[in-house]
């Protein structure tokens, strides 16, 4: 325990401690980015990519709910562990697994084989979505932390929009599976830094058990919930019997789940948080922002190549205007918490730019002015940028520090099911919806097939093969019927986001305005442990007797017991 008394929650930025937390952070940012840059610089690519591989919509659907999956299942593995182990060991492991796996995905043969290394890929995501905002919160006070967080809205803008713009020249150029072995050089640096720039406070091991029957549940509940969303009405009706097995077997697996977190020493996810009103709010307003976070992103740029015949390159480009909005949000409402120490009008402002950008994104057609598209693709990143930072900030600064890692975890992993869930239902409504406009327009399909003569016979066989088209490379007759099937399918799937980010804006609303502290979390363990020893046995006795309650962190633990 040190000596000397943590520092004042409102004592000034020290200009050596912010030094020391931008070199602590240097290799923070560049893990980010690397996990950032290995995943955004498929997206452009990957119509082209599903294509290549034989795959169809549900194939696409899954390469990326794939990764979301194992990210949201994994997320509060890794949080659990922050709390018990080595944070710094576990960053660098989380880099590790992650671009192994990203590597190995190029060199996948078919589309099950793609989506294999892309769940282990999430693995790794999931701890660096993770464990980043647990060490944020170890070196950096709620109230300084603003500023940074921009920095972290710069990493991600600068890995999206160059992720895409990066991969749509490689697989235009090089292939598209040399979009998955970029990163690696990025990552064996990061992994260099890491080691040699962050270097954390030591904390006591503790002794405790893993709740792995609580894994194996959390496990089987979001999966078969999952796989349901994405093959109900393709490959099953969606009222059938397989609905009703996979479906209340997603239920009884909840209800176990949450039997067994209440039953266990250490829970996975501590449903007790659950009583804390800033943590639940967080969590459903999180939902919504990872729902158009991840669904932006996947289906704009399936938009761009679909319904507006856009190659790789193009499509990332096309998506810039989404990725600024992002970054201008994220550093500026960062910058401005950090000075004023208000963060809930932020949040408002971002809940409704979040709603407003989804139901006008929902209305796009294949010849909808690019200007329009453009605006509205900035609000929704603006609204994203202003709301998914801060709502862990908020949930971290009224957690106990016991507790950090898996609130933290816990915001995150509910953003990252939302998101899962999101693009599971999206990429369903997408497949249908196709379906459906193949079927109506079957007759303006086949007169644009018999103005192309002696290619007709290719074009009806790549068609009936039922794989992804590649829309940019059609006969203009084709490609105009498929643009407008595309475009309307897609924004038909973007309406499905706005009842949740209705939701979330509602949640946000009702959030406690609680002020940032200046306190890191290893100065309030500190904080604590300082008050616990100024406090004699006789006093502390006295105390208890006369308010005859001993008062907790959350955890059933005595407040201020940091073990």
């Amino acid at each position: 325990m040190s000596s000397s008394a943590p520092a004042s929650p409102d004592a000034p930025a020290d200009p050596k401690q912010h030094r020391r937390v931008l070199e602590a952070l240097s290799g923070l940012l560049l893990g980010m980015f690397v996990s950032m840059l290995a995943s955004t610089v498929v997206s452009t690519s990957l119509p082209t990519i599903i294509h290549d591989l034989d795959g169809d919509q549900t194939a696409f659907t899954w390469v990326v709910t794939a990764t979301l999956l194992t990210t949201a299942i994994s997320t509060p593995i890794w949080g659990k562990l922050a709390d018990l182990g080595n944070r710094k060991l576990l960053f660098q492991l989380a880099i590790v697994i992650f671009i192994v796996a990203t590597a190995a995905a190029g060199f996948s043969t078919n589309p099950e084989m793609l989506i294999a290394f892309r769940a282990v890929q999430g693995i790794g995501a999931g701890g660096l979505a993770a464990l980043s905002q647990v060490i944020m919160a170890d070196i950096i006070s709620p109230r300084e932390r603003g500023r940074y967080m921009g920095l972290f809205g710069a990493v991600m803008a600068v890995a999206t929009i160059g992720g895409p713009l990066l991969g749509g020249v490689i697989a235009d150029g090089w292939g598209w599976r040399w979009n998955f072995f970029v990163a690696l050089p990025v990552a064996i640096l990061a992994l260099v830094i890491v080691q040699s720039t962050l270097h954390l406070p030591k904390r006591e091991p503790k002794k405790t058990s893993i709740d792995y029957l609580g894994i194996v549940l959390l496990s089987v509940a979001v999966s078969l919930l999952l796989i349901w969303v994405s093959l109900a009405g393709d490959q099953f009706e969606w009222w059938s019997w397989t609905t009703v097995w996979m479906v209340g077997g997603a239920l009884v697996a909840t209800a176990v789940f949450i039997a067994v977190e209440l039953r266990s020493k250490e829970p996975l996810i501590p449903l007790t948080m659950f009583r804390n009103l800033t943590f639940t709010l967080s969590v459903v307003a999180s939902i919504a922002t990872g729902i158009a976070m991840f669904g932006a992103s996947v289906f704009l740029s399936q938009y761009m190549q679909l319904a507006r015949g856009a190659t790789p390159t193009e499509a990332g480009l096309m998506t810039i205007p989404m990725i600024g909005g992002l970054l201008v949000a994220s550093i500026g409402v960062g910058a401005l918490v950090t000075r004023f120490g208000k963060w809930k009008p932020y949040l408002i402002v971002g809940a409704v730019l979040l709603t407003a950008g989804s139901y006008l994104l929902s209305t796009i057609h294949y010849d909808t002015d690019f200007t329009l598209v453009s605006i509205y693709m900035a609000m929704l990143g603006a609204g994203v940028g202003m709301t998914m930072q801060n709502l862990v900030l908020v949930v971290q600064n009224t957690t106990a520090p016991s507790q950090i890692g898996v609130a933290s975890s816990g915001v995150t992993f509910f953003r990252s099911l939302g998101g899962t869930i999101g693009v599971s239902v999206m990429g369903a409504a997408l497949a249908a919806r196709v379906t459906d406009l193949v079927t109506e327009r079957k007759d303006d399909i086949a007169a644009a097939l018999a103005s192309l003569g002696a290619e007709a016979p290719k074009w009806v066989e790549q068609l009936q093969s039922g794989s992804l088209p590649k829309v940019s490379t059609m006969p203009e007759a084709l490609r105009v019927v498929f643009e407008d099937i595309y475009a309307n399918g897609i924004s038909h799937s973007f309406l499905i986001a706005v009842p949740f980010a209705v939701i979330s804006l509602i949640a946000i609303v009702f959030l406690p305005n609680k002020p940032l502290t200046r306190m890191t979390t290893t100065e309030r363990i500190q904080a604590s442990e300082a008050d616990l020893a100024t406090v004699s046995v006789p006093e502390g006795m006295e105390a208890l007797t006369a308010t005859g309650s001993i008062s907790t962190v959350g955890d059933g633990r005595p407040a201020g017991d940091a073990r």
